[in-house]
C-alpha cells in the first residue's frame, strides 16, 4: 500500500523547460551573425553537460554556460551589449510568474488528504526554494527536499531520513532518467507523467513496453485513481 508521495516539481507541477526552450531560442538569434542556430543548440548543450559538475542544475549554471558558449562560438568577438542581453534573459527566467500545469491543484488537494507529500527536485537551492514559495503549493507537503541530483542513492537516503519503505513509496514525475528509472531500480513504484518538452540530458532509452515496471499517466489528474488502485 502507498502511504508516501513524491512529486517533481519543474515540468511536473509548474513549466519550466518551456522557459528554457524560449531563452534557447532568443539566443540562437543572438548568435546568428557568428553561427547557424543547429550549432548554437548543440554547443551550448555540450557546455552545458561538461559545466554540470561546477554549476549543477538550474538557471544560473545555465546562464553562465550560454555566456561561455557565446565566448567560444564568437571566438571572443561577443559584445557587452550581447552579454547583457543573455543576463537578462537568465533574470527574466528567475522571475518568471509560475504557472502550474493542469490538474495540479486539485490532485494535490485530493492526495493530501488520505497520504503523506513531498517534493523531491533538484536545482539550485535559492531558485527552487522560491518556486516553490510563489507557487502556493508548499502547504500540500510534509515534506520538501531540493537536491543535486536524483540517483539511487539519492532515494535511498531520503526514504531512510524519513523512515519510508520503498513498497510504500510512489515517485511522480517527467523525467524517465531522474524520477522513474532510479526509483523503480530501489524497488519503489514510479508514475511517468510525460512534458511536452524534454532535456535532452533527461532522455532514457526506450523501454520494452510489456516489461515497464513503472506506469505511465496522460496527466497529472490521473494519479489519485493510480494509487487508490495500489
Amino acid at each position: 500500500m502507498i502511504e508516501t508521495i513524491a512529486l517533481d516539481a519543474d515540468d511536473t507541477l509548474w513549466h519550466n523547460e518551456v522557459h528554457y526552450s524560449l531563452s534557447q531560442d532568443k539566443f540562437a538569434a543572438l548568435l546568428a551573425p557568428y553561427c547557424a542556430a543547429k550549432a548554437v543548440e548543440n554547443k551550448l548543450y555540450e557546455t552545458e553537460m561538461r559545466n554540470l559538475r561546477l554549476f549543477g542544475y538550474g538557471t544560473k549554471g545555465f546562464v553562465l554556460s550560454m555566456i561561455e558558449t557565446a565566448i567560444e562560438l564568437s571566438d571572443g568577438r561577443i559584445g557587452g551589449a550581447e552579454i547583457r542581453q543573455i543576463i537578462d534573459s537568465g533574470k527574466a527566467m528567475l522571475n518568471a510568474d509560475i504557472q502550474l500545469l493542469p490538474h495540479v491543484q486539485e490532485t494535490l488537494a485530493t492526495l493530501c488528504a488520505s497520504y503523506k507529500l513531498m517534493i523531491i527536485t533538484k536545482g539550485d537551492l535559492f531558485d527552487q526554494e522560491s518556486k516553490i514559495a510563489r507557487s502556493g503549493l508548499a502547504h500540500y507537503f510534509q515534506h520538501i527536499e531540493i537536491v543535486s541530483d536524483k540517483s539511487q542513492p539519492t532515494y535511498k537516503n531520503l526514504l531512510a531520513k524519513y523512515g519510508i519503505k520503498p513498497q510504500h513509496f510512489l515517485m511522480a514525475g517527467n523525467s524517465l532518467k531522474s524520477d522513474v528509472l532510479p526509483v523503480i531500480a530501489i524497488g519503489a513504484k514510479a508514475a511517468h507523467v510525460p512534458y511536452q518538452i524534454t532535456w535532452a540530458h533527461e532522455t532514457a532509452p526506450d523501454l520494452d513496453p510489456v516489461k515497464k515496471e513503472y506506469y505511465e499517466l496522460e496527466h497529472l489528474g490521473q494519479l489519485p485513481d493510480l494509487v487508490k488502485s495500489l
